[in-house]
């Protein structure tokens, strides 16, 4: 079984709208009241405390007008985070604000209903809201998420659980080197062109940026060209999305095995000069899409150890040749068998022999996962379709 986040459009009134706010308020309230006791308690008392809505409820009352469940989610959220934070994964948790995206998140306890021929959905504590279900799933229900984005659209997410359902076996494998000028260098010699949408939009986008910055604060105008700027950057994101999402597609269902540098962008972000290059490229997003998809449709994503030196060897013989470190040279002669190298198709192929030589190593013989279409498991976190 997998479970899929569903994102759909939906379109409340005014009371709803309401509601919705209030949520989002509670929500936030409690995380943030929560996590500043918990803090304090440590302080002078070096333990954390888990502390529960029940215990707030008595001195805010509000915090009973609001789904209870959504208030639960939130200390589970909060919990996830601590436990982050303590196992080193992530920094220590941070305070929600009410300037970004705001959003809750409830269970379905059998009160998620479609009607009208799927035009509305009712959820806990609110009935019939206009929704665009602009696709079907097949599967139970689980969780409910609703949001509103800083462009005060809203959405709902519906994280479903569906009977997993591998493709038949392909029999490729690939090697793919991920790049700034090319999104993606395959081993065949295929390249896949780097769309660079924020770099398109960045005149249009500094331009909006500075009107917002010349308005009077508090003022209608002002909230209007934020809300611009924000469906700008809401545009931008989401034509990076559909194209990462079909393009992701495309490699999982021609290949059985897609054999990848494990790159720790974080690090490569630090470097000012290129971050908002490697922040445009999304490569992170990029991996993050073709694990999860591998998983479900019985593919393998190898991922080869950063460190691996993928554009200084030689794939025909293996010649590591140190002068390729300079990453203005995008092409080389082998000085030992002669071989002219496209710097990013040879590294792809390196990258291909590396994962090959990985899974050998681990005892599977790649051959036999063109014949079972085995699986490698995934980010558990489920994805928004």
């Amino acid at each position: 079984m997998k479970r899929i986040a569903y994102k759909y459009r939906i379109y409340p009134n005014t009371e709803q709208k309401i509601l919705f706010a209030k949520c989002f308020g509670c929500v936030r309230f409690f995380y943030n009241k929560s996590l500043s006791d918990m803090n304090e308690i440590y302080k002078s008392t070096g333990k954390f405390k888990n502390i529960t809505p029940a215990s707030y409820k008595e001195d805010y009352s509000f915090l009973k007008e609001v789904d209870s469940l959504a208030l639960s989610n939130a200390q589970l959220n909060r919990n996830t985070a601590f436990k982050a934070f303590f196992s080193h994964k992530t920094g220590f948790p941070k305070f929600k604000s009410k300037r970004n995206d705001q959003s809750y998140t409830t269970n379905n306890q059998g009160s998620v209903k479609f009607s009208n021929n799927n035009r509305y959905i009712s959820i806990p504590k609110c009935s019939r809201i206009r929704i665009k279900k602009h696709r079907g799933f097949d599967g139970i229900i689980k969780s409910i998420t609703v949001s509103m984005t800083t462009d005060n659209r809203y959405y709902i997410s519906l994280l479903v659980e569906e009977e997993n359902k591998p493709m038949g076996p392909a029999n490729k494998m690939i090697g793919l080197d991920l790049g700034i000028k090319d999104l993606i260098v395959d081993s065949n010699g295929k390249k896949y062109k780097n769309q660079k949408y924020l770099t398109k939009s960045q005149n249009k986008l500094a331009r909006e940026q500075r009107k917002l910055s010349k308005m009077v604060k508090g003022s209608n105008n002002r909230n209007k060209q934020r809300i611009k700027v924000a469906r700008l950057h809401k545009h931008i994101q989401n034509q990076r999305n559909d194209y990462l999402h079909k393009l992701s597609k495309h490699i999982i269902d021609e290949n059985q095995v897609i054999c990848i540098e494990d790159l720790k962008v974080k690090g490569m972000m630090s470097d000012s000069k290129i971050a908002r290059n490697i922040s445009d490229v999304s490569w992170s997003r990029l991996v993050s899409m073709l694990t999860y998809k591998a998983s479900w449709y019985g593919r393998t994503v190898i991922k080869v150890p950063k460190d691996y030196p993928s554009s200084q060897l030689c794939h025909a013989c293996g010649y590591k040749n140190s002068i390729t470190k300079n990453l203005n040279i995008r092409k080389w002669t082998c000085p030992k068998c002669g071989s002219i190298h496209d710097r990013d198709i040879n590294a792809a192929k390196n990258i291909l022999s590396k994962g090959i030589e990985m899974l050998t190593k681990d005892g599977t013989h790649p051959d036999s996962l063109f014949m079972l279409g085995s699986l490698e498991s995934s980010s558990k976190k489920p994805p928004l379709l």
